[in-house]
């Protein structure tokens, strides 16, 4: 795997990462409520987004469990359609997508570490 790859998806995970820490203990009230915490939230999908974007196509081949086309899309419905969030979506993306994807990154980052 090439380092940029590694690099994207240490990028990924990191942001990843921030997310289950940053909804952590919260509600969807809460998240509604608290604007820093939505426009953070969304920050940082965009991120993994982005990264998504630049992992190169054959580690994206490789590693299918990671629903790449999915990750990408929410980055670009998040930037082109910033006006218009849906904040129900992004509150269960985070706290239902969000964890099984660091596991995934996790366990696909760790292979690398070898």
């Amino acid at each position: 795997m090439l380092e940029a790859d590694i690099v994207r998806l240490k990028h990924m995970l990191d942001a990843a990462n921030e997310i289950v820490e940053f909804t952590r203990k919260k509600t969807q009230d809460d998240f509604n409520s608290d604007r820093k915490l939505h426009l953070s939230v969304v920050h940082l999908l965009e991120i993994i987004g982005e990264a998504g974007s630049g992992v190169s196509g054959e580690v994206q081949h490789t590693y299918p469990q990671v629903p790449w086309k999915s990750i990408i899309g929410m980055r670009n419905r998040l930037i082109h359609g910033y006006f218009d969030i849906d904040l129900i979506i992004v509150w269960n993306t985070a706290t239902q997508d969000i964890p099984p994807l660091v596991k995934k990154l996790e366990e696909i980052v760790s292979s690398q570490d070898r």
